[in-house]
This record gives structure tokens, sequence and C-alpha cells, in this order.
């Protein structure tokens, strides 16, 4: 391998041993999802979602929502990790060596994608356990997939960036606590769009959430593949866009150390 992809892939495999040091948080990112479902799942059984399918109960609908939810829930709390590699001066350090900025960035962004892939699919499975029944559509899944990983990205860059630029821990959970809860209810990770009120159908048309939930749902549950002008290309622009938001916020940390 040559040195970038050498760095990227130390670094990621430095944020998955931190990872599994700490198995608090992969357990919590578990039992937040199981509750959810348990809870919703039943609490809601007798609501029948407006679907493109018939015999759909509402725990199979709400399945591949929470497995989302996990995604954006876990995705929001990556800028702690930089808020500590800065407190402890790792940060620093890296960025007084020749390394480049990209490979910060992707080593660490990466690594965290391919955690929350792991959460999601594991939430899946407990969906499964609880009575989800699910039936994919294997051709629809690589571009689903393609979906999550977008949107993964998409905010674990933008986590990136606002730990990077506020650099505090507080900061980083007014954050969390302000975007996560919102989104999840202006999305169509709990109820069908069509059985919203029109102007909350409105606004989760627009949720990035929804179109990661659509993307997934539709290929998990109705043959459908998700739409590249409707769906991955809307993502694929908005990750571009953050992605050069958080290097700009690791440039500005370099000039500061």
């Amino acid at each position: 391998m040559n040195a970038p992809v050498d760095i990227v892939w130390l670094l990621a495999r430095r944020t998955w041993l931190k990872t599994l040091r700490r198995p608090v948080t992969l357990s919590f990112s578990l039992v937040q999802p199981l509750i959810w479902m348990t809870f919703f799942g039943f609490l809601f059984a007798r609501f029948r979602p407006e679907v493109p399918a018939d015999g759909v109960t509402y725990l199979d609908f709400l399945a591949p929502g929470v497995s989302v939810m996990t995604i954006l829930f876990g995705a929001s709390q990556v800028g702690v990790g930089w808020i500590r590699d800065l407190q402890t001066g790792f940060l620093p350090r890296m960025l007084n060596t020749p390394v480049s900025y990209h490979a910060l960035l992707l080593g660490k962004v990466l690594a965290d994608v391919a955690r929350l892939w792991l959460q999601a699919l594991l939430v899946l499975l407990l969906a499964w356990i609880l009575g989800a029944r699910l039936s994919p559509t294997w051709s629809a899944v690589p571009s689903a997939l393609l979906c999550l990983t977008l949107f993964a990205t998409l905010f674990a860059c933008i986590s990136s960036a606002v730990a990077l630029k506020a650099r505090s821990q507080e900061a980083m959970a007014t954050f969390i606590h302000l975007i996560n809860m919102p989104l999840l209810f202006t999305s169509t990770a709990l109820v069908p769009e069509r059985q919203m009120p029109d102007w909350l159908a409105t606004v989760a048309s627009w949720n990035p959430l929804t179109l990661a939930v659509d993307a997934w749902r539709g290929a998990l549950l109705f043959g459908q593949s998700p739409s590249f002008s409707a769906q991955v290309l809307p993502l694929l622009i908005l990750t571009i866009c953050v992605y050069a938001m958080a290097l700009r916020a690791i440039r500005g940390v370099a000039e500061l150390y």
C-alpha cells in the first residue's frame, strides 16, 4: 500500500480499537434502538402504515427506520472522538507531521461509518428477533447501502466539523440534542409521509434522514431500488459539501497548533 492508504488504514484501526475498549458505547447503541422498537413497535401494533405493500405491520415498517436512526445517533457523536484527540494532544501531534488532512479525516470517518453499518445490521437482527418480517430485494440492497454510507458519512462529517470548530464537550452535547430529535421526528423513520400532516410531509421530503430511510425501507420491504436523482444524488452532493467543511475545520485547528 502507498503512504496515504497506510495512514487511512492505521487511523481507522486506531478508531476501531478505541471503540472496542469502550464496550459501553456499543452496548448503548444497541439497547437504545431495542427500546424504541419494543415500545413503539408494540404500543402502535394496531397502527397500519399506508405503504405500497400488503400485510406490513408497524414493527415491519419501523425496523428499517430505527436501523437508520441508529446511524444518525451514532454519526452525530463522531465529533466526541475528535475532541478527545485534541485534549490528549494526539491530534495536534498528527497535524504537525506531513500526514495529509484528507488521510486524517478519511481514516476517522471511514472507521466510524463501518461501525455504524454493523450497528444498523445488528438492529435489523434485533427487529427480526422481535418479530419483524423483512423481505429484502437483494438487487436493490447495494444501492440502498450506498445511501446509508452517504448518510453516515454526511453526519459524521457534520459532527466532525462542529467538534473541530467548537472544541468542547458541552458544545457537542448541545449539537447532538439539537439535531437528533428534530431530524428523527420530521422524517419518515416512524410514520409514512402520506399519513403526516401536509406541512410535516413537506418538511420530511427535504430531510436527509427521510432519503436514507426510504431507500433502506424500499430495499428491505417493497422491492424498490433507490432513485439516483431523488435519493442518491442529493445525499452525494450534501456529503461532498459537508466533507469540505470538515476538511476546512481541520485546517483551522492546524493553524492554531
